[in-house]
């Protein structure tokens, strides 16, 4: 079985697979061997931006997501990062396909051991709270999660490094909120959100500037309709774009890590343009602990050099353009060393299974598929592409592209006429499913026309699906998240309530 593959770009690469059977598709969830039985550093999406709030045009922000597939009600532990983990968003300004800028992320869950009186004896609870919840590490919160962020300037390993600090006080370290427990435990079903805002953070970046910074549980913002995708595309792929098919992933949660960037910060006056990605990493070495004792986070000891385990930047890329054979190598891999995964570029599956599935959609003819490679590895030229550009994928911004504001926010993109869209960037609202099918099926060749043709080498001629309205009948856009920072939506509380899907999303 081999799977075929997707690519990002007005879009991107997009998944399916051969008929004897397709691979998990939603984004970069489970994506690979290894990550699927690590679902703590599994990184699922990432979106940058330009902040489209009110007053705060002048940042950039960037949200990584990780462990997958959440039910709301997954107690008593929920879903805490991993303490032994490194968490990493790296932001390349000047187009070499190497990080001059990276965030670092270590978290620390802390017991306090909370006990009851039972008889004669003190008995520790099995819950992760023992009473409502208000406010920052309240008393009722038995597992304190707290998180730490360093800013590294070149190597991510042997950079200059330095600490964000709590601009309230000047703290290096900060408190994540608890994931949506239920109603009870917050007093309301409003509650918890107001519980979740007081830990978004004005955080004093060192030499950067101020910034924003909230880790927490969120309401998945990925939709696709992944199940009928699985059945062989077992849907009409020109039928209804919104509405024609159910979002399956609306009944989960998701875990971000969320800034809000200053553009002065990240981008340099000599190229407007930045690509960003995020990892995750593992110490090399693992001890399991036969004897793990009464201490949280004892049953296993960890050291060594750090070895990456997840990496995601354009969406869907390792899931769907990557073959299974090589999954956990591209997750190890850095950007500048892209060239490795050529092949899977230029010579796509995806197109002529599309076309084997459904005739009248023809493939594209020219290969190698240039159009893919302008898309995937280096940004699309008066676009997001730098002056500079090393081929390496990632995904990438123009910073100096004006944001648009949320009521006009065009789910297309670029294709739909907006410039602040994907594949300039990624914005919660964008439709990165339709539009990574059409690439893969040649819209660049028909967007750019005959005119325009050496910007990606290829015409409209050789994509006769090129102009084909393909979707997966699943849409969101703007208006179905917040309109300010962190931008997602409330997480979905564990006691079931607030669980039925939103229409825009059926």
């Amino acid at each position: 079985m081999q799977t075929t593959m997707r690519i990002a770009g007005i879009a991107g690469l997009i998944i399916a697979s051969l008929p004897l059977g397709p691979p998990a598709w939603a984004s970069s969830h489970r994506e690979a061997p290894f990550i699927s039985n690590a679902p703590k550093v599994d990184g699922t999406d990432l979106y940058m931006f330009r902040s489209y709030a009110a007053g705060r045009q002048d940042y950039v922000t960037v949200i990584a997501s990780y462990i997958p597939f959440q039910d709301p009600q997954g107690g008593p532990n929920f879903y805490q990062f991993d303490p032994n983990a490194l968490y990493e968003i790296h932001i390349d300004n000047n187009g070499d396909g190497t990080e001059d800028i990276t965030f670092q992320f270590r978290f620390k869950n802390t017991s306090k051991k909370t006990a009851l009186p039972v008889g004669d004896k003190q008995t520790l609870i099995p819950l992760i709270n023992s009473g409502t919840i208000n406010g920052v590490n309240p008393a009722t919160l038995n597992v304190r999660e707290t998180y730490t962020v360093d800013i590294v300037r070149g190597d991510r390993r042997s950079g200059t490094k330095g600490n964000l600090t709590n601009m309230a006080g000047g703290a290096t370290e900060f408190d994540k909120p608890v994931d949506n427990i239920g109603d009870k435990t917050f007093g309301s079903a409003s509650a918890y959100e107001t519980y979740a805002n007081q830990h978004i953070y004005d955080v004093a970046i060192p030499g950067c500037g101020n910034g924003r910074v909230f880790v927490g549980q969120r309401k998945e913002s990925f939709s696709i309709a992944v199940g009928k995708i699985f059945d062989l595309f077992n849907l009409n792929p020109l039928g209804p774009e919104v509405g024609g098919n159910k979002n399956d992933l609306e009944g989960k949660n998701i875990s971000s890590i969320a800034m809000e960037l200053p553009i002065a910060c990240v981008a340099t006056q000599a190229e407007p343009v930045i690509g960003a990605w995020t990892t995750a990493s593992m110490r090399q070495g693992r001890l399991i602990n036969p004897l793990p004792g009464t201490n949280i986070n004892n049953a296993v000891k960890e050291g060594g050099p750090w070895a990456q385990v997840s990496r995601i930047g354009m969406p869907l890329v390792n899931e769907v353009v990557i073959g299974m054979d090589e999954k956990d190598r591209f997750n190890a891999a850095k950007p500048k060393d892209d060239a490795q995964f050529i092949d899977y570029v230029t010579n796509p599956a995806l197109p002529a299974l599309v076309e084997t599935l459904f005739p009248s959609a023809k493939a594209p003819t020219n290969f190698p598929r240039t159009d893919l490679v302008t898309v995937f590895l280096k940004g699309i030229e008066g676009l997001n592409q730098p002056k500079n550009v090393v081929p390496a994928e990632m995904m990438r911004l123009n910073t100096s592209t004006p944001p648009t504001n949320q009521g006009d926010q065009n789910p297309l993109g670029v294709a739909g006429g907006d410039q602040a869209g994907f594949p300039n960037g990624r914005r919660p609202g964008d439709d990165v499913v339709d539009l990574s099918l059409r690439v893969a099926m040649g819209a660049l060749c028909v967007l750019t026309g005959d005119g325009d043709a050496l910007k990606v080498g290829c015409k409209p001629s050789d994509a006769p699906a090129g102009g084909l309205a393909l979707t997966d009948g699943v849409r969101k856009t703007a208006q179905d998240f917040q309109p300010q920072f962190p931008y997602f939506n409330t997480p979905l509380p564990g006691n079931g309530s607030g669980t039925q899907p939103d229409s825009t999303s059926q």
